[in-house]
């Protein structure tokens, strides 16, 4: 199709959308049997996944002879079988992750166990090279990978970042999205779909692609939780309300990735940890997270990124004879969304796309650390804060026992490299300068 002809198209649908009729939000009504994971069947095919799926992003790292950061193929291949094994079987990957290394792993895995078990999804991750000639060979590097000859759930991967122009240069003027359909007539991918971050009127947008025919996306992967469900700022996502009601309607089914924000909502403060455990004292905060999202019909699958077996073991436990939340519930985390926002955090999930840093600096660590410290209460406010001695020592000893001295926020000199990979767009630079400035403030004591 021409390009003037994918943009009238669009434009014509994107007023209809706007226009149409909103739909009335549905939670799940009963959860799974005691004992049994809890299952959703895709209804446009009939596919029963897992309600939680395995996240293939945050693999176990360990270093190599030469001291590179390799994945754990060992520890992957343990986490794989148990996760079959109690009833795991949506595994989600890209040839992106983990600085490319992440669909190997997965690949050597997941074939050891009959493909009819599993369902496996991956992505179109042509961030570097839109050209046609990259971009096919990534696809077809996939399936060398994956030791697979076709894919359950495809994706264009994380569209609405850059917005439309983006978008046509990755997928467009290159005839990608042509091809991708044509291997999807073929059998090759099952269903195609995409993965979103940006802003309303671009999801609109893809959304008029949809209602004018142009695709017809077969599901969609969106960023949902208790805080961007009501909370997101609309420049580096969308309300997820807004997302999934707007997918729910057409009958879209919704993947959801960062049901903790990178694990944020598996760490809250103290105070929040408090109120949770006060209504359920059995359940952890990040059970408290994944019950939100499965709480609503149209959700598919929900990804959790799990570095080893502690994280793996309680998710099987809180999927397993899973009960969503009624009203009251969901009104309750929407409190506790309120109260999270008021701490002074950074919006990073951890996901690495910033890396590596020409200059050495482990961004996602400086952010972790200075995450984790508000949300441990270890991080010191005013030099007039009770216990500041305390608090301002427990910071600079924690900080330099996690993140380098060379590789540490002051070393950062602004070049801009990381902001265009960002899916959550940070600032980075702005962010590690005053995280930068935080430091030496504590070290010099000049904290006000």
């Amino acid at each position: 199709m021409k390009r003037r002809d994918f943009i009238k198209i669009g434009s014509a649908a994107a007023l209809a959308a706007a226009c149409a009729p909103k739909g009335v939000l549905k939670t799940a009504g009963e959860g799974a049997p005691a004992g049994e994971m809890a299952m959703r069947t895709n209804p446009n095919n009939g596919d029963r996944v897992s309600l939680i799926g395995f996240g293939c992003m945050r693999w176990p790292m360990i270093q190599d002879a030469a001291g590179n950061d390799i994945i754990d193929q060992e520890a992957v291949n343990e986490m794989v079988d148990y996760a079959l094994e109690h009833g795991i079987n949506y595994f989600d990957t890209s040839p992106a992750y983990l600085q490319g290394q992440s669909e190997r792993a997965a690949g050597i895995a997941l074939s050891r166990h009959p493909r009819s078990s599993y369902f496996l999804a991956t992505k179109l991750s042509n961030f570097g090279d839109a050209s046609t000639e990259a971009s096919l060979q990534m696809y077809r590097d996939s399936f060398s990978e994956l030791q697979t000859d076709y894919f359950d759930y495809y994706l264009l991967h994380a569209i609405g970042g850059g917005g439309v122009p983006v978008f046509e240069k990755r997928y467009i003027e290159n005839g990608a999205l042509d091809f991708l359909r044509g291997e999807k007539a073929a059998g090759r991918i099952r269903n195609l779909g995409f993965s979103f971050h940006g802003n309303q009127e671009t999801f609109d947008y893809f959304m008029s692609l949809h209602d004018s025919d142009f695709i017809k996306w077969d599901f969609c992967q969106i960023e949902m939780n208790y805080i961007d469900w009501n909370h997101a700022d609309g420049v580096r996502n969308v309300n997820a309300s807004y997302l999934y009601e707007q997918l729910e309607g057409r009958g879209i089914p919704v993947i959801i990735m960062e049901p903790l924000l990178g694990g944020r909502l598996a760490n809250v403060p103290e105070s929040i940890s408090r109120q949770m455990k006060e209504r359920e004292p059995e359940w952890s905060a990040a059970s408290w997270a994944f019950r939100f999202c499965g709480s609503y019909p149209g959700v598919l699958c929900i990804l959790s990124g799990m570095t080893n077996m502690d994280p793996l073991v309680e998710n099987v436990n809180t999927f397993t004879g899973f009960r969503p939340l009624d009203e009251d519930g969901l009104e309750f985390l929407e409190r506790m969304a309120v109260q999270t926002m008021e701490y002074p955090m950074v919006n990073c999930t951890g996901c690495k796309y910033c890396m590596p840093c020409p200059w050495g600096v482990d961004i996602p660590g400086v952010f972790q650390h200075y995450n984790r410290s508000i949300t441990e209460g270890t991080y010191a406010q005013s030099a007039a804060q009770k216990d500041y001695a305390r608090l301002k020592r427990a910071y600079l000893v924690s900080y330099d026992r996690s993140v380098q001295s060379l590789r540490q926020a002051d070393r950062c000199i602004g070049c801009g490299v990381c902001l265009s990979h960002c899916p959550q767009s940070i600032p980075i630079p702005r962010e590690l300068r005053r995280i930068a400035n935080y430091v030496e403030q504590l070290r010099q004591d000049t904290l006000e």
